[in-house]
């Protein structure tokens, strides 16, 4: 009755990593990655005076919280967040769902030259991002869409990346639901749009989140496109900020950290279905 009576005794696990230099490794790594986002942040805090000095100063002596607020007042960093937004949605929307049509016709469709167009599209996500600038921009000029919200994301709705990741995601799925669909008198259409799509949903969301964090911080194309200080996106913004003789380097940290909040929450909440996306569709790297 007495040793019923004693309480459980708990055996404390203790860590022994398996592989030392492994762990070593990757702690390093972390260091590494996590290193600018901390000096970002110290900087931020800090007056202008200490973001120059040598020896640099890592933690600021008096946090200078006023920096925030000066964003606001440099730029139109409202604005900019709005623009930022609607063209990341535009883009993430359209991308997710040309891809997705792509992807699936390349991959259970069957039809002449298949196998050359998709060869075809594969050898564009080889060619440098920087080619398309010219031929785009003059896209964009002839269209009369300069200087708009539109060019900013119309590009950018279409991928031959997105259309590789969701032709192999939507080759992973069961042949045998699509054939027994086509038994109960579905046609291609029905097939895709209500059987395989929300089976392909980890794959779309994968994407998305790619998508998201590359428009999100996309500054060339909105540079190439847009003058206007009222139709660019945060990221654009932020770069003005940097003078030809001397920047105000915790202002520009301070609103590079605003700017990055939004694409960090996404990646922490979808981080768990991106993962399984990409390894789902057996694109590796």
């Amino acid at each position: 009755m007495a040793e019923s009576m004693q309480a459980p005794v708990r055996h404390r696990r203790r860590f022994r990593p398996k592989h030392p230099i492994a762990h070593l490794v990757l702690c390093v790594g972390a260091v590494f990655m996590v290193g600018p986002f901390l000096w970002q942040l110290s900087t931020s805090l800090q007056s202008f005076g200490e973001s120059v000095s040598v020896p640099p100063t890592f933690l600021p002596h008096s946090p200078q919280w006023s920096n925030v607020t000066t964003v606001f007042g440099a730029l139109p960093f409202g604005r900019e967040l709005v623009n930022t937004t609607v063209m990341t949605i535009a883009r993430t929307v359209g991308q997710v769902l040309f891809s997705a049509l792509a992807g699936f016709a390349f991959a259970r469709m069957q039809f002449r030259g298949r196998g050359v167009l998709f060869a075809v599209f594969l050898s564009v996500t080889m060619v440098p991002y920087q080619v398309f600038l010219l031929p785009q921009y003059q896209i964009m000029q002839k269209l009369g869409l300069l200087n708009t919200l539109v060019a900013l994301f119309l590009p950018g709705m279409f991928s031959a990346f997105g259309t590789f990741l969701m032709r192999q995601f939507f080759r992973q799925l069961p042949i045998e639901i699509e054939e027994a669909a086509r038994i109960d008198g579905a046609n291609i259409l029905q097939i895709f749009w209500r059987i395989m799509l929300p089976m392909a949903a980890p794959g779309m969301i994968a994407l998305g989140v790619l998508v998201i964090i590359w428009s999100w911080n996309d500054l060339l194309w909105p540079l190439v496109v847009n003058s206007d200080p009222r139709q660019m996106p945060v990221s654009a913004g932020l770069a003005s900020l940097q003078g030809q003789y001397t920047t105000n380097f915790p202002v520009l940290m301070a609103g590079s950290l605003l700017a990055s909040l939004p694409v960090i929450i996404v990646f922490v909440v979808f981080q768990r279905h991106l993962m399984s996306g990409i390894a789902f569709s057996g694109v590796k790297g």
